[in-house]
């Protein structure tokens, strides 16, 4: 895959939405991600100043952030935010393709799930819940293949019983003997 980078800056602040994001709750042991973000877009040049003006006064200035570039058509090299510059990298390897890694000299180091954009709001809300658990061993591209899998079943459980309502099946009312009777079965 390509990514395209963008190395113009512009000095104009791009108005955005504020952030939605999920944490780990502080003091709680640690595990493979620190919480969850869920942009509005797929573009980090309008997405990352709302993000980092939360966590800048929560975990100290961000000044790195990286990405795999799966998800992103475009990765700026650097992004004008409040008060300062963010510098950005991506890995297409060695990456998650749905994390987001953010950096800070006074703070450390915080992994976040990128949930995307398009996401209906029912599984973001448990996608959030899930990458905020304590201690949790889910990588970010586990909870969103745990998800994809339960929204697949639960596809299917609808189109099963919209058949079933449209005569599609035989009922399962009667009783066992009439139906083996019925089909030679006794």
């Amino acid at each position: 895959m390509t990514a395209t980078i963008d190395r113009t800056i512009i000095n104009e602040r791009v108005l955005s939405s504020p952030a939605r994001l999920s944490f780990t709750p502080a003091g709680s042991p640690p595990g493979l991600l620190d919480g969850a973000w869920w942009p509005r877009s797929r573009d980090l040049f309008r997405e990352l100043p709302a993000l980092t003006d939360v966590l800048d006064a929560r975990w100290g200035r961000i000044t790195h952030v990286t990405v795999n570039p799966t998800h992103w058509p475009v990765v700026p090299r650097r992004v004008p935010v409040s008060g300062h510059t963010v510098h950005v990298g991506w890995f297409a390897e060695e990456q998650d393709a749905n994390k987001l890694i953010l950096l800070s000299y006074t703070a450390g180091r915080w992994d976040l799930l990128v949930i995307p954009p398009e996401t209906d709001a029912a599984a973001a809300a448990r996608l959030m819940s899930a990458a905020a658990t304590p201690g949790g061993l889910c990588t970010a591209s586990a909870l969103m293949t745990s998800e994809d899998t339960a929204h697949d079943a639960q596809e299917a459980l609808w189109q099963e019983e919209e058949w079933e309502t449209d005569g599609g099946a035989a009922s399962a009312t009667g009783n066992p003997v009439e139906l083996l009777t019925s089909a030679g079965g006794m």
